[in-house]
């Protein structure tokens, strides 16, 4: 089953204590602090379009890329002056012209379960990027899913749905799955079932430096997600900055 189909209609409902505000303005910030104030960015895996709106309400031209069409369907319902949505793979995204910056946020990378994906994806980003463009994007860490996610069962209920997370994490593979039950809420008050399956790949830090040298970006820095500081052991989220330096052939 595609991934973000039944979810994509309660989406932002079991989102909503997600900080994209804080997110906004640290990816502003950091920006804004590589001489990227204004002007065309993109951002891959857009979803419905939450951090899309808010950098476009922070002074950027957007472009928004989702392979969901469900997601980008209340994406564009939402959507306001100046935002361009594409349905793509980020792994076979195309672009008019190259673009001041991309970034990526609430762990899309994670969903490239294979390294060449990963290092796919960094080679269209330094396609696409103006000379010296920025490249900012967070991943979710080993630690995260290990310690913090493991094997889990969460449970939210609202009025319109209901949600059920049955999470599994293996450690050797590196590789988090998570099983999504869904109760939705239809019109006559009946609750409909739906079911997707997910998976996320954890990346150490030195892999994914790696790969973006591989594909022709340099890697500016790195820092823990929460506190902005050095990336640590017990890190959740990371965010990685990096920057186009030269065009590959």
């Amino acid at each position: 089953m595609e991934i973000y189909s039944d979810f994509a209609s309660v989406y932002d409902l079991f989102m909503e204590d997600v900080p994209y505000e804080a997110w906004n303005s640290y990816l502003v910030e950091t920006l804004r602090n590589e001489g990227v104030a204004n002007g065309l960015v993109c951002e891959l895996g857009c979803g419905t379009g939450r951090m899309t709106r808010l950098l476009a309400g922070s002074g950027y031209d957007m472009i928004g890329i989702d392979a969901s069409g469900e997601m980008l369907s209340i994406a564009k319902s939402r959507t306001q002056e100046g935002i361009l949505y594409l349905e793509q793979d980020m792994r076979e995204f195309e672009l008019y012209g190259t673009v001041r910056a991309i970034v990526s946020i609430c762990d899309s990378m994670n969903y490239l379960l294979e390294e060449s994906d990963l290092l796919q994806v960094f080679r269209l980003v330094n396609n696409y990027l103006d000379p010296g463009g920025v490249f900012l994007f967070d991943l979710n860490t080993d630690y995260q899913f290990r310690e913090r996610m493991g094997e889990q069962t969460y449970c939210e209920h609202r009025e319109e749905g209901s949600l059920v997370w049955e999470n599994y994490y293996d450690e050797v593979e590196k590789l988090n799955e998570y099983q999504l039950t869904l109760f939705i809420r239809e019109k006559q008050g009946l609750y409909r079932k739906y079911e997707e399956c997910h998976y996320e790949r954890a990346y150490e830090l030195e892999q994914v430096v790696r790969l973006l040298g591989q594909a022709g970006l340099e890697f500016v820095k790195a820092c823990d997600g929460e506190s902005h500081g050095p990336v640590r052991a017990d890190s959740e989220r990371i965010y990685i900055l990096a920057r186009e330096c030269h065009k590959q052939k």
